[in-house]
């Protein structure tokens, strides 16, 4: 069985019931569906209450709001108290949405937060590798921290994977255009890794006519397969025993 380490069900046009049966006829076991802000924190929450074995749910604030921190920075932390996991957060210096001062500030605050409620938290990183990898080492959470739709070429993810992070690599990989993130992929520990959808968004080669969702996990992890020269079997099972131990699913 395989394991979607990060799609956002609340944001998708069909049912998170359906997803999730199309998803289990595809054998994607379960998934991690983070927050992105406080609205969308208590909308994953709530979508983990509804179907607690297939649904895992973070909360935290993305880069884009940084700013937004001061409002609910409180209720998230009580929601981060409760949560599977921390974030999505993170630095995003591509869209520059929020100042970048504020979103390392903000982004700080959550890895303290993941440090001392010792919990995984998963990170956002466009075009900030420098600063997130220096938040990162400073933070010293070791695999609990989780590089969602990594993108960072052989360079980036050989220093990373000394810092003991954990890679979750998307539908970009399966890309012609992204020859990087395979590249990327091929100095990664297979045991290291996850595979995502980032549901709705960044859908595999076969499916860029239409919204991401996880059923098309497999497809990520045959691509993953070919650049290991590993059987897909194989990297279902290591990426899904690399999620169930970081997130700690089926813990009390």
């Amino acid at each position: 069985m395989w394991v979607d380490s990060h799609c956002h069900l609340f944001a998708a046009d069909d049912a998170a019931s359906d997803l999730l049966d199309r998803a289990a006829h595809a054998e994607v076991d379960w998934v991690m569906c983070p927050g992105i802000d406080l609205e969308t924190s208590l909308e994953a929450r709530r979508l983990s209450i509804g179907d607690r074995r297939r649904v895992l749910w973070s909360a935290g604030l993305h880069p884009h709001d940084a700013t937004r921190w001061r409002d609910e920075g409180m209720r998230l932390t009580a929601l981060i108290a409760e949560a599977d996991a921390v974030g999505e957060c993170g630095l995003d210096y591509y869209r520059d949405l929020s100042p970048r001062p504020v979103q390392r500030e903000v982004f700080a605050a959550q890895l303290s937060l993941a440090g001392e409620l010792d919990k995984p938290i998963i990170v956002h990183c466009r075009d900030a590798f420098a600063d997130v990898y220096e938040a990162v080492a400073a933070a010293g959470l070791g695999d609990k921290v989780i590089l969602h739709s990594w993108t960072g070429g052989p360079k980036w993810t050989k220093r990373f994977a000394s810092l003991g992070v954990t890679f979750s690599f998307a539908g970009m990989v399966t890309y012609p255009t992204a020859d990087t993130v395979r590249r990327a992929v091929a100095v990664a520990a297979p045991e290291r890794c996850m595979i995502e959808t980032d549901t709705p968004y960044l859908p595999p080669q076969a499916h860029r006519d239409r919204p991401n969702e996880p059923a098309f996990v497999p497809l990520v992890g045959m691509q993953l397969a070919e650049v290991w020269g590993m059987e897909p079997g194989d990297v279902a099972r290591l990426t899904s025993a690399t999620a169930v131990r970081v997130y700690r699913y089926g813990a009390p």
